[in-house]
């Protein structure tokens, strides 16, 4: 069994975290059943993006890398508070022991800018949010990482980044390839609705 945490600061985007739970949790009930995601999170009470409410199942501070086989880290926005917890050091830890664990670790828009900022994708190839005058990839490009701008969905070894909340379900079928198999994404695929 893969288990995979999907990482939930305060202000995430829902539909970039729903993602993977639909995907994983499909792949678990109705496919062949070889992966369980947790939702952990920074606080025990979340306030998404656009004010959904969530309790995660287990806190950062009850958990450890050693724990799971991946990490998985939607973005959100600035207004909602999503960089204070985002970017809080015991997060960034966090990811760093992903990282040197050889762990994948997949983020979707500007989830990239909290694995950047975690010092794991310096030299790297990767992308974030490619709109507003392409700002954020500027950011990204300044903590040294390598974007690649025009590129939805980047992998550079064990790490998976993404454009915008468009490639959510890309990032989270390309996660359940690396630790399945590609037959077993396409059944997924197939069984949602996204192959015939």
């Amino acid at each position: 069994m893969k288990k995979i945490c999907l990482l939930l600061p305060n202000g995430f985007e829902a539909v970039e975290a729903s993602v993977f739970t639909d995907v994983f949790g499909w792949n678990k009930e109705v496919s062949e059943g070889s992966t369980e995601l947790v939702t952990v999170g920074t606080r025990a009470e979340l306030k998404c993006t656009w004010n959904l409410t969530v309790k995660p199942e287990r806190l950062l501070s009850e958990v450890s890398a050693h724990e799971f086989d991946a990490l998985a880290l939607p973005g959100g926005f600035e207004q909602a508070g999503f960089y204070e917890d985002a970017l809080r050091s015991d997060v960034l830890e966090f990811i760093r022991e992903f990282d040197k664990q050889g762990k994948i670790i997949a983020a979707i828009c500007v989830g990239s800018l909290v694995v950047g900022k975690s010092g794991v994708l310096q030299g790297r190839n990767a992308t974030t949010y490619n709109r507003s005058n392409r700002k954020r990839q500027v950011q990204l490009a300044e903590m040294g990482v390598n974007v690649i701008p025009d590129q939805s969905v980047v992998i550079d070894k064990n790490i998976i980044t993404s454009f915008n909340p468009a490639t959510s379900f890309d990032v989270a079928f390309t996660m359940l390839e690396l630790l399945t198999s590609k037959d077993n994404a396409n059944n997924v695929k197939r069984l949602m609705g996204f192959l015939e």
